[in-house]
């Protein structure tokens, strides 16, 4: 039996919950290739209050403990978050592959930040199939590297 990923899946809380649905549907999908380590951030009922853990510390800890055990980082960035923006920039420090998934319909351009990155794989998306078509490749081209090919 292979060993599933361990995935880490980046959106905005506190940033703004409006996306939450979309993050919801990716999840589920991320969920056929491994454990998704942070499921929460789908919640629909979490809030912008970012009420899930005491206290701040626990939440930032506890993330990064994540973080710091998973195999592949997936971020939807559409949404700015300076949380997002954290996770980012600590996982390039920790030599993550990261996919950043970002819709082309939104109001906001992305920041140069992440766009600009030669760390990142940054892809645009118009819809939840294209997302997931997407993150199939990106997972495929991460695994086989790692003797994990997954026909998914």
């Amino acid at each position: 039996m292979k060993p599933e990923l361990k995935i880490y899946f980046a959106g905005a809380i506190r940033g703004g919950r409006d996306d939450a649905h979309i993050y919801a549907e990716i999840i589920s999908f991320l969920n056929g290739f491994g454990e998704v380590l942070t499921e929460h951030v789908g919640d629909q009922s979490l809030t912008e209050a970012g009420d899930d853990g005491p206290d701040d510390r626990y939440i930032h800890d506890r993330d990064m403990v994540w973080l710091n055990q998973s195999d592949i980082v997936i971020a939807e960035v559409t949404n700015p978050s300076l949380g997002v923006g954290y996770e980012l920039g600590s996982a390039v420090n920790m030599g993550k592959p990261i996919l950043c998934l970002y819709r082309m319909d939104a109001r906001q351009r992305l920041s140069a930040m992440i766009s600009g990155s030669p760390d990142m794989k940054v892809a645009e998306y118009k819809s939840i199939n294209e997302a997931e078509e997407l993150i199939k490749v990106f997972i495929n081209s991460v695994t086989s590297g790692l003797g994990k090919d997954r026909n998914k």
